[in-house]
């Protein structure tokens, strides 16, 4: 059977355990997977508006005012007006956020460390390169429409451009 058949599967299946074990540990710490990333995308992009955190994280607006809710509840972000905007709210770490931040990063390692447990560096760098280029074949899609007569086989390479690996996100596991 061809091994690439079930890609897909396997690439949802995996991610689906990697987050449940993530949010097993996260849970230890009174976090959300959700909490977790507006909060490590908000130490790369402090000052940004909820929109623009909700963007980044790709989490919906709607959704992201309940988690900024919740957190600005528990101190670990303040909303400042924004002097430019004053219907708009620019977001902030609190100094009770950053011990958190680093407890957030340690469980990242812990679960990649599981994840790739019994492979060697070398394998890891090789699937990390594939899976970006992957990733980046898969972005240069986003605006593409689906093909339904005469789609290109498998094999086939969707654009004769070169599509080089884009770098990954901060903040992403």
């Amino acid at each position: 059977m061809d091994r690439l058949r079930n890609f897909g599967f396997l690439v949802k299946d995996v991610s689906r355990r990697y987050v449940l074990r993530f949010e097993q540990r996260a849970s230890e710490i009174s976090l959300t997977l959700m909490q977790c990333k507006a909060l490590a995308h908000l130490e790369h992009h402090e000052g940004a508006s909820q929109a623009r955190l909700a963007e980044l994280t790709d989490i919906e607006p709607m959704t992201m005012v309940r988690i900024l809710d919740r957190m600005e509840a528990d101190s670990l972000l303040e909303r400042r007006l924004d002097p430019a905007d004053r219907r708009a709210r620019r977001l902030y770490l609190t100094d009770k956020a950053r011990p958190l931040l680093e407890e957030i990063w340690r469980l990242v390692e812990l679960t990649r460390a599981e994840m790739f447990a019994g492979i060697g560096k070398q394998e890891r760098e090789a699937f990390m390169s594939v899976l970006e280029r992957v990733h980046a074949n898969a972005s240069a899609l986003d605006d593409r429409p689906i093909e339904t007569a005469g789609t290109p086989s498998a094999s086939a390479p969707a654009t004769k451009r070169v599509v080089p690996a884009r770098a990954p996100r901060t903040g992403t596991k």
